[in-house]
């Protein structure tokens, strides 16, 4: 099923006079300037694009009038929240019991799971969008398909279809649509699948505060941020559907982790039997200053400061056995009660905007197009984890980096997060399983599991019984390894 977001488009486009009574309050009538060298087709899609921006708020935004933060004090006042530990530590209840209430929600299917895919793998080198990046390291298989795979064998081993809900951005809605169902929604059932695009906000020049035109009938717009996706879930009868069908908890990741635990029954049972409103997936720090959100506690309240907004000094903190004193790493991987979501709607507006300085090309009052080779106008976007300060009972679950998180953001070559680290890791990690189910692999052997053969060590030990030992054998003594 594929739901295109619910937009102006269906009403009927606005007059010029319309359109100018409603810039001029704000003083963006240049928007208007080539109005009359449009033709209609044109001319309504601008009209749908100014009906859709809130100017009222825009402005708020221009003049700095909002809600400033002081992320430096903020810092100063920071200590780390509770955290479960990844050995399961740090809590009342064992890991079986929260694998085991976990596996009930999922088999009562009580767990929905949304996608964040609106990014495209521009700094990967790659021209398509994010989730059709091929990550396998055997396979080939694309982002979207490890997870795919993985709602597939979830759904097979608790007897349910796992819904998802993918949203993407204008620059990837139709791709991936199209890719999903060119390839029969990679095994998934196509009413499993909801397709959304999110919203939008218009970039401004830095120095006037005017919307930039990025073609004549056509604002100068980028994604809202991952923030805009409760209002687009919403938006889009998402959260609507999920209540018919009686999910109670959704589970959010973004698209650039292979190795997210998508529907891992211990993160869900964590997140249940501590009666959490949102659940916080975090990592160790590979570094202070490492390009992850730092999950913090201030005055009670447990909240995420993003690296950009985190001084050095206060990402650098240590504690007196030298330890960082903010150690907990946001991987965007969290768990919400959709109750909580419901009553969040009517705070959307309340969560505070983040500005960047960026680059971006514009017609000039003559109609030339211009790149700017220096940042030049500010955007605008909300994070999602903002959140987190309004949820009650929140938790945070620590995970081990090398079974949970290997993302995909540079191109080969950088120091971090580049495809050749994920398929090492991925293949690091399955090595790891095979050893555990007492099989003898080289460290050369590439090897890669497809959770539809098996979704952790204790299934793939089943499986390999199976198999036969002198099997198992021969098999692994090649170079390559697929299951």
């Amino acid at each position: 099923m594929s739901a295109d977001q619910p937009s102006a488009q269906s009403q009927s486009p606005l007059s010029f006079a319309e359109l100018k009574s409603r810039l001029e309050p704000f003083q963006q009538t240049q928007l208007l300037r080539f109005w009359d060298s449009l033709d209609s087709d044109e001319q309504s899609h601008l009209s749908h694009q100014i009906a859709q921006v809130d100017f009222a708020q825009l402005k708020t935004l221009v003049e700095g009038k909002d809600k400033s933060v002081d992320f430096a004090e903020l810092a100063s006042r920071a200590s780390m929240p509770q955290a479960v530990a990844s050995d399961g530590s740090g809590c009342d209840w064992t890991l079986e019991q929260a694998q085991q209430r976990g596996e009930e929600a999922l088999r009562a299917g009580e767990i929905a799971t949304v996608l964040v895919a609106g990014g495209q793998g521009t700094r990967l080198g790659f021209d398509q969008p994010k989730g059709m990046f091929p990550v396998g390291p055997v396979s080939d298989r694309t982002l979207f398909q490890f997870f795919a795979d993985r709602l597939i064998a979830a759904g097979q081993k608790y007897g349910v279809d796992v819904p998802l809900y993918l949203m993407t951005s204008e620059a990837t809605h139709d791709e991936t649509r199209r890719y999903f169902e060119e390839n029969d929604y990679l095994g998934l059932k196509p009413d499993q699948v909801t397709i959304f695009q999110q919203g939008t906000m218009p970039a401004v020049d830095a120095s006037t505060g005017e919307v930039l035109l990025a073609e004549k009938g056509s604002l100068a717009l980028s994604p809202d941020g991952h923030g805009g996706t409760l209002r687009a879930l919403s938006q889009n009868g998402c959260l609507d559907e999920m209540q018919k069908n009686k999910r109670k908890h959704l589970f959010y990741f973004q698209v650039d982790n292979p190795l997210v635990g998508l529907c891992d029954p211990i993160f869900i049972g964590h997140h249940l039997l501590a009666g959490s409103e949102m659940t916080t997936q975090v990592i160790r720090k590979r570094y202070p200053t490492e390009k992850v959100g730092n999950v913090v506690e201030i005055d009670g309240q447990t909240q995420i400061i993003e690296y950009s907004d985190l001084p050095d000094s206060a990402a650098e903190m240590t504690n007196p056995d030298g330890s960082l004193k903010l150690w907990a790493g946001n991987i965007a991987v969290h768990l919400f009660d959709l109750n909580f979501l419901e009553r969040m709607l009517q705070l959307d507006a309340s969560l505070p905007i983040h500005r960047a300085s960026k680059k971006v090309p514009h017609l000039d009052a003559n109609g030339q197009l211009v790149s700017p080779d220096q940042p030049n106008a500010t955007k605008f976007e909300q994070f999602i984890f903002d959140l987190l300060p309004h949820a009650k009972n929140t938790i945070v679950c620590e995970a081990d980096p090398a079974e949970a998180f290997a993302p995909v953001k540079n191109a080969n070559g950088a120091a971090t997060d580049t495809p050749e680290l994920a398929r090492q890791a991925i293949c690091d990690l399955h090595r790891r399983w095979l050893r555990s189910c007492g099989v003898s692999v080289d460290d050369s052997v590439q090897v890669e599991i497809n959770p539809r053969f098996a979704l952790d060590p204790s299934e793939l030990g089943e499986k390999m019984s199976k198999l036969g030992q002198s099997e198992a054998e021969q098999t692994i003594s090649s170079d390559r390894y697929f299951c």
